[in-house]
């Protein structure tokens, strides 16, 4: 693009961005409406014209609409989807087709291969391998998709053969196909297409967690596999936005991100985000939480942090639909959002009627984060001995005949993020051997940005566990017995954590414990709507510290929600 037409597009886009974000933060605009006040702005130098032609007529806008759904995947009932391709994925179908580019993610191999890949890096519970044949491309073609996205967790389910079926079928399939390659560069390539003269560039790349630590995963400078963009600024990545938005008008961004279950965007998320904005992406979007999150406006890049799943076999979280994007002259100028369920068969069904406008009051202003928080700074920690200090500050939770000695002890400090939103700075004491673990969990819950009321030793508050959970402490070692009994407590090993006690109370002998959490009592343990801080069974901090084997003592016959402990101390 010529350097005065870069200039003469960014400064269009500019003009409108602050419109923009109040059409998608407010009720005002309609979907597909055009944005108030975000009109192009005149010419520098307005066209030449004879003394008998009249006045100019303006130049035609040039209007591309965009559509985008989350996750799809053909497992269990949904492979009967493969019999029938044309219609199979019903009147959702039709905002898909009325799109100029629609664009899901394929959240599978496409490969007859029985051998799946390892996954090493996921609890054993936890470990899924999905596949489909060529036939899914037609499925999807049929419902008026024209790009795929296959980088994601589950891409490379069975390995490198795996990988290299589902490029065959890419080359000889009706849709296009991102995010996976022979090589780094080739996963990394774009798909390119012009429509109604506006040059369009879409891009996708997995910032999911690992799977596994097999080099197939990502693909190499040699070797096939998927597009990595697995940190906040991931290289590979950015280098490929910014090279292509030197020559596309709209560069389109794909990314399988965020954490699971989870409806606010981490900080990984946000980063990321405003990485690619600086590097020219227009739009970014993504899905992988299996929930639906918000949009935000970065300068002149429109961002959605989450579309959840779209074709699922499991019909929970039901909340599914199409986000709608009109670009005018190159620049997003509204976004619109068409709600569907996802019903018992697995299929989005459009939601129709007053459930319609609240479906989409939800979506815009409710629990989807909808109001996005500035990033974080990123987590720190840092892991040390007790000193003589310190050993001074503890004398109330340490001394002697205690289970474990001053060296089997380590001082964390940590960052968390407080109930304000705002990232703070607390102090762990745990077992030497606990402490990288305790780290990664805690590194974990502050990049999903799950709130922490306050973190202090116990000794804080006089070794007394009572005025420590009373405070709503999130706390570990403390030298002292069970409640009741002569033995030691799993705390007294550094082998415990007990996060948020006033939202996640202790049941014992029929009293709850602090007295402050009969408010939460209440909670759905099990369920996925929950208060801030609540500990549930799908809890992001369950499978954080499931994931480095420690147990939660939620599931005991008398709960202590607050409480995870090491196995065997």
């Amino acid at each position: 693009m010529p350097e005065q037409a870069v200039l003469s597009q960014n400064w269009r886009r500019t003009a409108g961005a602050l419109a923009l974000l109040a059409c998608m933060t407010t009720a005002a605009c309609a979907p597909g409406e055009p944005v108030a006040g975000s009109a192009d702005p005149p010419r520098a130098t307005p066209p030449t014209v004879t003394p008998t032609a009249g006045p100019p007529r303006p130049s035609e806008p040039r209007v591309v609409t965009l559509a985008f759904a989350g996750d799809v995947h053909f497992q269990a009932h949904l492979a009967a989807m493969l019999d029938h391709p044309r219609g199979a994925l019903g009147p959702i179908a039709t905002t898909l087709r009325a799109a100029d580019l629609a664009m899901v993610n394929l959240e599978s191999a496409v490969t007859g291969s029985q051998v799946p890949a390892a996954k090493e890096l996921e609890s054993p519970d936890q470990r899924y391998w999905f596949k489909t044949s060529p036939v899914a491309f037609d499925v999807l073609a049929e419902a008026g998709i024209d790009v795929v996205t296959m980088a994601n967790n589950h891409g490379a389910d069975y390995g490198s053969a795996g990988v290299a079926d589902s490029l065959r079928a890419a080359r000889g399939g009706p849709v296009a196909v991102v995010g996976i390659g022979r090589n780094r560069a080739e996963a990394f390539t774009p798909f390119r297409t012009t429509i109604n003269d506006t040059d369009i560039a879409v891009l996708a790349a997995d910032a999911s967690p690992l799977e596994s630590l097999a080099a197939v995963w990502s693909a190499g400078p040699s070797t096939p596999g998927l597009a990595a963009a697995h940190t906040d600024r991931p290289r590979a990545l950015l280098a490929a936005v910014h090279a292509v938005a030197m020559t596309a008008e709209v560069v389109v961004v794909y990314l399988h991100w965020g954490e699971e279950l989870y409806r606010c965007p981490t900080h990984q998320q946000l980063a990321t985000a405003r990485a690619l904005a600086s590097a020219g992406a227009d739009v970014v979007v993504g899905s992988h939480a299996h929930v639906l999150l918000g949009s935000e406006q970065i300068g002149e890049t429109y961002v959605n942090y989450g579309l959840g799943n779209f074709v699922w076999y499991i019909d929970e979280p039901t909340e599914t639909g199409v986000l709608t994007l009109r670009v005018r002259n190159g620049r997003v100028v509204s976004d619109g959002w068409v709600p569907a369920q996802i019903a018992s068969a697995g299929i989005p069904t459009p939601v129709l009627g007053p459930a319609r406008t609240e479906a989409i009051a939800r979506w815009r202003h409710g629990r989807d984060c909808a109001g996005v928080s500035e990033a974080l700074p990123d987590f720190a920690s840092s892991v040390s001995r007790i000193g003589p200090a310190q050993q001074a500050r503890m004398r109330s939770s340490h001394g002697p005949g205690c289970p474990v000695q001053w060296s089997d002890l380590r001082l964390l400090r940590l960052s968390y993020v407080g109930f304000d939103g705002r990232a703070h700075s607390g102090e762990l004491v745990v077992a030497a051997k606990h402490a990288r673990d305790v780290v990664r969990v805690l590194a974990r819950l502050y990049d999903a940005r799950w709130p922490i009321r306050r973190m202090r030793p116990v000794s804080a508050y006089g070794g007394d566990d009572n005025r420590s959970m009373a405070a709503d402490n999130t706390s570990s070692y403390n030298c002292r017995r069970v409640a009741g009994s002569t033995s030691w407590s799993d705390h007294a090993y550094g082998a415990a954590v007990d996060l948020n006690p006033v939202e996640n109370p202790y049941l014992v002998d029929g009293t709850v414990r602090p007295a402050a959490a009969r408010l939460y009592l209440g909670v759905d343990r099990g369920g996925k709507a929950h208060p801030p801080g609540v500990i549930t069974a799908d809890s992001i901090v369950v499978r954080a510290f499931a994931a480095i084997g420690w147990e939660w003592g939620g599931n005991w016959a008398e709960p202590d929600y607050q409480h995870f402990a090491a196995p065997n101390g």
